[in-house]
């Protein structure tokens, strides 16, 4: 099983893939050959071995579209620290679900641990900064005997905070700048650095932290990283940020928004008119772009049918395969669902460098 840059699960076949190992406590563990540059994962007793403080939140404002890029966009940031050569990925094991819980509330007498600030007056509200926590844990070892090597932690932080001044009352919303983002998050960084610096294990590890600016609740697109930096091994403090460029949008932009990439948008645009043509019984068709650095790194189209036949499903997925083969980029990965409102009917998807499109149509042949 392994890790990749879209944080697929790829070559996951155990039987075929694993090689095995235990130690003096018994307990066995399995790592399967890497894929497409991702790191391998490290299982014990055959089990994926999960976080406990993953999807822990600090308010229940969260969005749902952030989370996977919160995840991936923090194992690319990773590679750059913790080559996938010799690095073995495991969730994070170090941050315990009731320490994530104390970090994410409110500074007080009770909660002295607490990362967001107190509440404050009623003319004066302090937003909740941080939302979430994640952590990834790369090990190094070979045989019986894996250690850690290297932690990276993503720090989550609001864009917008949701509140009520009085329970059951209106909702508000406080708004957070970049500039307030990056200098709650640089500062929090340090603190939690310094905290983990206090175990055993993490005293002579890097520490590499992500920061994330999470969406509006109601937001199409995910957020995205926009500064990450790595305290070396024996040191507590991060001394050096290194700014990231990633953007995320939402195809048909909305009102007079500007696209991204105007080829990009254009391409899009005649994939879309070119399959709404040959169907006219089609409810929507969105694209959800990511770029990097300028470039388009990734692209998710979703199309919503009115039509369940079964050869309807078939001719329609062969239309989109070459259609898209005529009009989507060529080198980066695309991931096509097609399906009703309630289900996934066939599913077209290539990954980067590939030019040839995998096709699978659920119920079919």
């Amino acid at each position: 099983m392994s890790l990749t840059a879209c944080g697929n699960l790829k070559n996951s076949n155990l039987a075929n893939n694993a090689k095995t190992s235990s130690d003096s406590n018994n307990k066995t563990y399995q790592t399967a050959e890497t894929g497409n540059n991702g790191y391998t994962v490290l299982l014990k007793n055959g089990h994926y071995v999960t976080s406990p403080i993953a999807g822990l939140t600090a308010t229940n404002n969260d969005n749902s579209v952030d989370t996977r890029e919160l995840e991936r966009g923090l194992v690319q940031i990773s590679k750059g620290e913790y080559s996938t050569n010799s690095f073995l990925f495991q969730e994070g094991q170090y941050i315990s679900s009731t320490v994530a819980n104390d970090w994410l509330g409110r500074k007080s007498k009770a909660n002295p641990a607490g990362l967001n600030p107190a509440l404050g007056s009623k003319k004066q509200y302090n937003p909740y900064y941080l939302e979430e926590i994640i952590e990834q844990d790369y090990l190094t070892g070979s045989g019986s005997n894996y250690h850690i090597g290297g932690m990276s932690i993503g720090l989550a932080l609001n864009s917008v905070d949701y509140y009520q001044k009085t329970k059951d009352g209106p909702e508000y919303q406080a708004a957070i700048s970049r500039s307030k983002q990056q200098q709650y998050g640089q500062a929090i960084a340090q603190q939690i650095v310094a905290r983990l610096r206090k175990k055993n294990a993490l005293k002579n590890v890097p520490i590499t932290i992500g920061l994330f600016s999470k969406e509006s609740k109601d937001a199409l697109v995910s957020g995205t990283y926009f500064l990450s930096g790595t305290a070396a091994a024996n040191s507590s403090k991060i001394t050096k940020w290194k700014t990231i460029t990633t953007q995320a949008e939402v195809l048909p932009t909305v009102g007079n928004k500007k696209a991204i990439n105007s080829s990009d948008a254009s391409n899009f645009n005649s994939f879309k008119q070119s399959i709404q043509n040959y169907f006219p019984n089609i409810s929507g068709v969105t694209a959800n772009l990511r770029y990097e650095n300028g470039k388009l790194a990734q692209e998710n189209i979703s199309i919503t049918t009115q039509f369940y036949g079964y050869e309807q499903i078939q001719s329609f997925t062969r239309l989109v395969l070459a259609t898209a083969r005529k009009y989507l980029a060529n080198d980066v990965p695309i991931e096509i669902k097609i399906g009703s409102v309630n289900d996934v009917q066939a599913l077209v998807a290539k990954e980067t460098g590939d030019s040839s499109y995998q096709v699978h149509i659920y119920g079919g042949e």
